[in-house]
C-alpha cells in the first residue's frame, strides 16, 4: 500500500527547521512573539524549539533586546558545506596571492543580517598580527567589509541606512556616514583603522556576481604601523582594487566601461 509522504513527517522538526529559514532572511532579527506568528504556532511550542537550538547552538538570544538570530554553530555548518561551494573555492587562490604579495593576512566576508561575517581567510607569515577573525561577526559600520558591502551594493542601500543599523555600529551622525558611504562607492574601496580593535587597519573591496550583486567583500588588515598611507594608496589598494574586478568577473560579472 503505498503511503502519503506526510505520513513520516515530526511537526516539531519541521517547525525548527521553518524557524532556521525564517532566521535567515536578510533583515530578520525577530522577537519570540514576531516567530511564533509568522511560524504560527503556540508560545509554548516555541519555545521548547528555540531552547533546544539554543543549547545546540544554532540560535542566539539577545536577553537585551529579546530579539533571535542564527547561532555560530548555524555559521559552523554553513561553513563546511561552503568549503566546497563556490564563494570559497573560487576565491582562495586570489586570496592566497594577496596575502603573499602584500604578507598581510586575508579574509573573504558575507552578510548576516545586519551583521558581517569573517567566513575564511589566509594568513599572513609576519610575526606581529591581529587575532584570527574567522567565525567571528561585527556591525556593518564598524568595518571597512561591512562598509564597503553597504555602500557598493545596488539595493539602494546608501538611501536606505536604517537608525538601528546605524546605532548598532556606535554611528551618531549619519550625515558623515552617508558621505564615507558615497566616497567609498566612488573609489571602490572602503579603509577602516580601529574598527575591528585598537591599532587594526582593515581595506576592503566589494565582491560582486553575475546579476551585479554584492555578494561579499574581501578583506585584508594588518597592524596600523605597517599600513601607512603611502603603502595604502601606492600598494595595497590598487592591487585589491584589482582582485575584486578579478574576482567579480569569476563569479560572472561583466564591468562596463564607459
Amino acid at each position: 500500500m503505498k503511503r502519503e509522504s506526510n505520513e513520516y513527517t515530526v511537526q516539531a522538526v519541521v517547525n525548527a527547521f521553518d524557524l532556521l529559514e525564517a532566521l535567515t532572511d536578510e533583515n530578520a532579527n525577530p522577537t519570540a512573539s514576531l516567530l511564533a506568528q509568522k511560524l504560527k504556532i503556540s508560545s509554548n511550542k516555541l519555545f521548547r524549539i528555540l531552547v533546544t537550538l539554543e543549547q545546540k547552538g544554532l540560535v542566539e538570544h539577545d536577553k537585551i533586546t529579546g530579539n533571535y538570530r542564527l547561532g555560530m554553530s548555524a555559521f559552523g555548518m554553513a561553513q563546511h558545506i561552503m568549503n566546497s561551494a563556490s564563494i570559497i573555492r573560487i576565491a582562495q587562490p586570489i586570496m592566497e596571492e594577496l596575502a603573499r604579495k602584500h604578507d598581510e593576512a586575508v579574509y573573504i566576508t558575507i552578510v548576516n543580517n545586519d551583521e558581517v561575517l569573517f567566513l575564511d581567510m589566509v594568513d599572513s607569515f609576519q610575526q606581529v598580527k591581529a587575532i584570527p577573525f574567522v567565525g567571528k561577526r561585527f556591525p556593518f559600520f564598524t568595518n571597512a567589509a561591512g562598509k564597503v558591502i553597504k555602500a557598493m551594493s545596488s539595493s539602494g542601500a546608501l538611501e536606505n541606512v536604517s537608525k538601528r543599523q546605524a546605532s548598532k555600529s556606535g554611528i551618531t551622525d549619519m550625515q558623515r556616514l552617508e558621505s564615507e558611504l558615497k566616497t567609498i562607492r566612488k573609489n571602490g574601496v572602503a579603509v577602516d583603522i580601529n574598527g575591528l580593535g585598537e591599532g587594526i587597519c582593515s581595506v576592503a573591496v566589494a565582491i560582486k556576481d553575475y546579476a551585479g550583486k554584492v555578494i561579499g567583500a574581501l578583506t585584508l588588515l594588518g597592524p596600523s604601523f605597517r599600513m601607512l598611507q603611502v603603502r595604502l594608496e601606492q600598494e595595497i589598494i590598487p592591487s585589491m582594487l584589482e582582485v575584486s574586478e578579478e574576482l567579480s568577473m569569476k563569479f560572472g560579472y561583466a564591468k562596463i566601461h564607459v
